[in-house]
């Protein structure tokens, strides 16, 4: 299963990182360009592990996700439940590390699996390749939001939210 991942260090404690990671709605398309419209689905209130999320891309691909595993500040995992036909299987994660200086190294990484099995000697490299860049641009696109005051403002109650403390 081929594996994607991108790593930057950003200026926020490791909280507010995985407190602005984990937006949905304007906040969430202020700073994420792939994202064009993204939803948490069955009336939940907020992400935590076994909810559903709906996402469509700026290529206008959709797909339904549901949260794997949900442990704030550390640790973010999804896996697709349906999706675009050439993906057998897709996951991502994202892990917040603090550092001593008061940043958190984050780390986002894709897995995925493409189908047909025939295909995958091709499309592996090319689904590497153009997944890998659409990580590093997602990741330096949120390392961007985290030194903009007003996207970090925004985050507000949304950080609340985004721990699983909203109930």
């Amino acid at each position: 299963m081929p594996r994607v991942q991108s790593t930057v260090v950003v200026p926020l404690d490791p909280d507010r990182a995985f407190a602005l990671s984990q937006t949905y709605g304007e906040l969430r398309y202020a700073w994420d360009p792939f994202v064009r419209e993204q939803r948490l689905l069955d009336g939940a209130p907020a992400a935590a592990a076994g909810v559903r999320t709906w996402t469509r891309s700026r290529h206008r691909l959709q797909m339904v996700s549901q949260y794997v595993a949900f442990r704030p500040p550390r640790h973010v995992g999804m896996r697709m439940l349906t999706g675009p036909w050439f993906f057998e299987t897709f996951s991502g994660g994202w892990n917040f590390v603090p550092q001593d200086d008061g940043s958190t190294e984050t780390t986002w990484r894709y897995n995925f699996t493409i189908r047909p099995p025939w295909l995958r000697p091709l499309a592996n490299p090319i689904g590497s390749f153009v997944l890998g860049r659409d990580v590093r641009r997602r990741l330096a696109a949120f390392a961007k939001a985290c030194d903009d005051t007003e996207i970090v403002a925004a985050l507000g109650g949304q950080q609340e939210e985004a721990a699983g403390n909203s109930h």
